[in-house]
């Protein structure tokens, strides 16, 4: 898993290519660290990129972000799906497939 703490400007590298789950995060947050368990489980299946919310507000601010955890899957087309609140690993890969 890739973590973005203070600066995004590689994140637009990062999902170019699509098939990238993007977990917006906070370490405060116990949502959001319980969805990290859930990442780890399924991080073999599909590539996911960390960001903390706290450190990249622009970047949130882009994708609309205003709760957390949320969760972007960015397609090979473009195009994008999301999520907000907590989601167990099945779920998750079954999100993606959309």
């Amino acid at each position: 898993m890739e973590i973005i703490e203070g600066n995004y400007k590689n994140f637009d590298e990062l999902i170019s290519n699509g098939n990238v789950l993007v977990d917006f995060y906070a370490v405060w947050c116990g949502p959001c660290q319980m969805l990290g368990l859930e990442l780890e489980k399924i991080k073999d299946k599909v590539q996911i990129v960390k960001v903390n919310t706290d450190n990249n507000r622009e970047l949130c601010k882009r994708y609309g972000v205003m709760s957390i955890p949320t969760i972007i899957f960015f397609k090979e087309d473009g195009s994008y799906n999301s999520s907000v609140g907590f989601m167990n690993c099945d779920d998750i890969l079954k999100f993606i497939k959309k």
